[in-house]
């Protein structure tokens, strides 16, 4: 599903236009954005939490050439998925 697709399923299942489904799924991702760019967490209980989580710097290969190179620290987005999107996906356990 892309961003299109999204908005249309949106307008849909809540009766809003899909001009009113863009701009809350823009301010959804801008607010997503900012929190993050902050350092805080997102938490959405039953779906997941989105975070940043830091990555060391760590040696690396230049593919074409094989030569070694130094990756820089970084910070990264992350997404960790929350128990019922899990069930929703995987189905219950057994």
């Amino acid at each position: 599903m892309n961003r299109k697709e999204l908005i249309d399923a949106l307008a849909e299942k809540t009766g809003s236009s899909k001009a009113d489904a863009d701009r809350n799924i823009a301010a959804l991702i801008e607010i997503i954005t900012s929190t993050l760019k902050k350092g805080d967490n997102v938490a959405l209980v039953g779906f997941g939490t989105f975070e940043v989580r830091k990555r060391a710097a760590r040696a690396g290969r230049n593919p074409s050439t094989g030569e070694a190179i130094k990756i820089k620290a970084a910070k990264v987005p992350a997404f960790k998925a929350g128990a019922t999107l899990k069930t929703a996906v995987n189905g219950p356990k057994k």
